[in-house]
């Protein structure tokens, strides 16, 4: 039976602060203790991932919610050191992508409904509108959600991977992807590198995230803790900066989109117009 224990470790690591007061409701399985104490991890022994985990991992991402079980994602296996090394380039030549033994592209995809459509000599117009482009991201992102988790619970290490849409165009070229569908997100996974261990990163305390009833806005005030938090861990992993300073960066020029402002019209043109 599951129990209120105390774990001030568990939150002081995730939110990075004093947490020796506060309470989870953790289960026996070790499920919520393993979410918790998630971590993205780049460094990889030079150690291959079986062919029976790369199935159980699939499995798994397979075992996530769909909308209406339609299914409108796909997943790429990468493992081929010159292929990963191609996909590392056009995903902002990341290093940590081509040691990493294993790398899973999510696609969002709605070709395999296309088809089944056209089989039957019917329209695909419904694929043409944003909430079947938004469906299938979902869908995808979830699916790769669960690989990583089931990953983390076999003791692998990963790391979700955005920059596959830096140019999402040359990489579905290079993935030989279908129209009607595009990356989403990729999954480097394989066993994590013990003389580069790597850390729980703070998140927004709840008081900022979650809101009762109704939407409650904090101020740029309330987040000068975690902005203090956060400032300290990255210094503890010989990084600089702040979280605010890495919202403005984000947020300020489309030249920090690093190419994924042209994803509109790149999906427009893969037979997504997202009307």
């Amino acid at each position: 039976m599951a129990d209120v224990i105390g774990t001030g470790t568990l939150l002081r690591d995730r939110y990075g602060v004093d947490a020796d007061d506060e309470a989870l409701h953790l289960d026996d399985s070790g499920t919520i203790r393993g979410l918790l104490a998630h971590h993205s991890v780049r460094a990889f022994e030079r150690r291959l991932v079986s062919p029976a985990i790369v199935d159980t991992l699939i499995a798994a991402s397979q075992s996530a919610s769909t909308s209406s079980n339609l299914q409108s994602w796909s997943v790429v296996v990468v493992r081929d050191e010159a292929q990963k090394s191609a996909v590392a380039a056009l995903a902002g030549d990341q290093q940590f992508i081509r040691e990493a033994p294993l790398f899973l592209v999510f696609v969002a995809d709605w070709a395999r409904g296309a088809a089944i459509s056209r089989s039957r000599g019917e329209a695909s117009e419904g694929i043409d509108y944003f909430d079947s482009t938004l469906v299938a991201t979902i869908d995808a992102a979830i699916a790769a959600q669960n690989a990583v988790v089931a990953a983390e619970s076999l003791g692998l290490g990963a790391v979700f991977v955005g920059a596959v849409r830096n140019r999402p165009d040359e990489l579905s070229a290079l993935l030989e992807l279908p129209d009607a569908s595009y990356p989403v997100v990729g999954v480097a996974v394989g066993w994590p590198d013990p003389a580069n261990p790597a850390r729980v990163k703070p998140r927004l305390p709840q008081s900022v995230v979650r809101h009762d009833e109704r939407y409650s806005p904090a101020s740029v005030d309330d987040l000068a803790d975690y902005d203090d938090a956060l400032r300290v861990f990255n210094e503890s992993q010989g990084r600089t900066g702040s979280w605010l300073d890495a919202v403005v960066a984000r947020v300020r020029s489309r030249s920090a989109l690093h190419g994924r402002e042209r994803l509109r019209s790149i999906l427009s043109s893969r037979g997504l117009p997202s009307a």
